[in-house]
């Protein structure tokens, strides 16, 4: 069972939305908790916070591995960018607390062990794995083992990473594992989202799967839902125009809005695997075709192709006995129009 706060996921019909804040308060305690609200009228589910600071998820040196290079952060180094783009650890209490008032729920992606310690003070209903972290095999043993719901990005990882961290999880005692379908590129290219995977890892790993998109737009959300994604994760923002790390592939709240109704229609669409007709459908049936006399007959002719046709609406004899009824004998007298019956003739 994958549960979070009071939602099944391995029962519930509709996918869990979240809106990813990350660094798009910009510094500001006040976007952030503005940023919660206009979560909750966009129709999200939840909203993630990101709990690191610069020292805790790289090393302050300006040596070229920690330079970034070949994407949209080209030309800075690690150190820089988490200090921009962090929350500040002061801030988590509120804004968990803005979240509940307004019925979010609200978790986070923890980046070491200390960030684990602090998130559980603060009951956290579940965890989030980061697509870089998940070859972090300690961090994803030590976030495990405190048994909440833990959620896995896969953006940079092989069959044998998303393995190791599914047992790691397992050998913690930990069942509770969702896996998110990740592209990491930032914006990330439609035609490498590879949806179909969605189902896959579904079918590999035997667990809860999902979508963590950096895509632009909606069309790899509402997509996911068709291969059977539960959960959907994106990144959410006030203003795009006010910049950011992440600015550039954030959703504003009227772009959300409208994904989260699209997904909303996509999952009604997808229905169930059933023959059964709805009461729309059965009613829809009345325009079928079915057998009437198409000439007047008397008692005693002999029906032939001119007697008889198919043609709608559907209230008649089915279709299906127009050979069988070719040749047999009127029984009574018939106008044109006349619904008919087996029995009507010999």
């Amino acid at each position: 069972m994958f549960k979070i706060g009071n939602l099944n996921l391995d029962k519930k019909s509709s996918s869990f939305i979240i809106a990813e804040l990350s660094a798009n308060h910009n510094g500001s305690l006040n976007t952030a908790l503005e940023t919660v609200r206009a979560a909750k009228r966009a129709g999200a589910d939840a909203i993630k916070l990101q709990t690191y600071t610069a020292d805790t998820i790289t090393l302050k040196s300006i040596k070229e591995d920690f330079k970034i290079q070949g994407t949209i952060w080209e030309g800075k180094y690690l150190h820089a960018l988490y200090q921009e783009a962090y929350t500040p650890w002061e801030w988590h209490k509120e804004i968990f607390d803005e979240a509940k008032r307004v019925g979010l729920i609200c978790f986070s992606s923890p980046f070491d062990f200390t960030a684990v310690d602090f998130l559980e003070t603060l009951d956290v209903p579940a965890y989030k794995i980061a697509s870089f972290e998940i070859t972090d095999i300690p961090l994803i043993q030590y976030t495990a083992s405190k048994g909440k719901p833990i959620i896995i990005s896969t953006g940079i990882a092989e069959y044998e990473d998303i393995a190791l961290a599914v047992k790691t999880c397992r050998d913690a005692g930990n069942n509770q594992i969702a896996l998110l379908k990740c592209t990491s590129s930032y914006p990330a290219p439609i035609d490498e989202a590879n949806m179909r995977m969605v189902q896959k890892l579904a079918e590999d790993f035997n667990v809860v799967t999902g979508l963590s998109d950096h895509t632009l737009g909606s069309i790899v959300p509402i997509v996911s839902v068709c291969f059977g994604a539960k959960i959907i994760e994106k990144h959410f923002i006030l203003d795009r125009s006010v910049g950011g790390p992440d600015a550039s592939f954030s959703m504003n709240e009227s772009e959300f809005k409208e994904m989260v109704i699209a997904v909303r229609q996509a999952e009604s669409a997808i229905g169930i695997e059933s023959y059964e007709l709805t009461e729309k459908q059965l009613a829809g049936k009345v325009f079928s075709r079915s057998l009437y006399i198409s000439k007047d007959v008397k008692k005693g002719d002999i029906l032939d192709e001119t007697s008889i046709r198919s043609v709608r609406p559907g209230y008649s004899l089915h279709p299906k006995y127009y050979y069988e009824l070719l040749g047999k004998k009127a029984l009574k007298d018939f106008t044109i129009g006349d619904r008919i019956k087996k029995e009507d003739f010999q």
